[in-house]
């Protein structure tokens, strides 16, 4: 579980959720007692004293809400055939649903009858809206960038390498400035000055290059840090058209290898996949 895809929306939704369910141990009805007689002895009922109530509005609320939730940070979760986010927003519009028709048959609604509507009205509306609007669909937590002291994976060394988050790195798809270390360069001396070759190596030198403009071979692929500008799906290595998961804004994720124009992408939980859609990433 990703706990970095969850966005503002799905913020939004727990607190709602949370707000339904303290609800639900308060007053749904009042009454105002005679003169002349003792009302001390007289509970309140709350929720929990009608279970019709309880599961139709609180706990469906509730429930959808941790259905958006798991939905959001699990995506391709199924339920009886439906993907679980949209059963999960499903069951908040349904709370909300019963939560207007039942304050409006109650004569004396109670403070938990009022704030469960309240909560259910802006739960069913997060959660329809998350994926919609952009100041929901940005991330919960932002995700800082890899310490510069932590060893990266494959061997990389700590704060150097291309390609690791915090070092300076071009676009995407452009080529690296030929100098020494690159690939099929020659050596400087100790002025930078090209050091002497041996005429086959020289020979054999535009065939280790990459054409200009062109992907590197995937034998010189280098793996990078890299964010999705906008929340987009991985899918799996063995081409199934259902996401494994959903790459979220805000957020580091290693590329290991190049498959034709996207990328074999490792989230933080190890999980790989096939990233379709490059372009606008923003490499480390």
């Amino acid at each position: 579980m990703n706990i970095r895809s969850l966005t503002r929306g799905d913020g939004v939704v727990i607190g709602a959720a949370v707000v339904l369910f303290i609800a639900s141990f308060l007053d749904y009805s009042s009454y105002d007692c005679p003169s002349g007689i003792d009302c001390s002895r007289f509970d309140s009922p709350n929720a929990w004293d009608s279970l019709g109530l309880l599961m139709s509005v609180f706990l469906a609320g509730v429930i959808g809400a941790a259905l958006v939730v798991v939905g959001r940070t699990m995506p391709g979760r199924k339920v009886a055939g439906l993907d679980i986010g949209q059963f999960g927003v499903a069951l908040t519009v349904f709370a909300l649903w019963t939560a207007f028709w039942t304050i409006l048959d109650i004569n004396d609604a109670g403070a938990g009858l009022i704030l469960g509507l309240l909560a259910a009205i802006v739960l069913a509306a997060a959660a329809v809206a998350a994926p919609l609007i952009p100041a929901l669909k940005a991330p919960l937590v932002g995700a800082p960038k890899p310490a510069q002291g932590i060893q990266p994976p494959y061997g990389a060394q700590p704060g150097q390498g291309y390609g690791y988050p915090g070092a300076q790195q071009q676009p995407y798809g452009a080529q690296p400035s030929q100098g020494y270390g690159y690939p099929g360069a020659q050596p400087g001396g100790p002025q930078g000055q090209p050091a002497p070759a041996d005429p086959a190596q020289q020979a054999q030198a535009p065939d280790q290059q990459p054409s200009q403009g062109g992907a590197a071979p995937a034998g010189d692929f280098t793996p990078f840090w890299f964010a999705v500008p906008v929340a987009r799906p991985l899918y799996g290595e063995d081409g199934s058209p259902n996401p494994i998961a959903e790459l979220a804004p805000g957020t580091w994720y290693l590329a290991v290898e190049q498959r034709g124009q996207g990328l074999i992408a490792q989230t933080q939980d190890g999980r790989r996949g096939v990233l379709q859609d490059t372009t606008g990433i923003q490499r480390g």
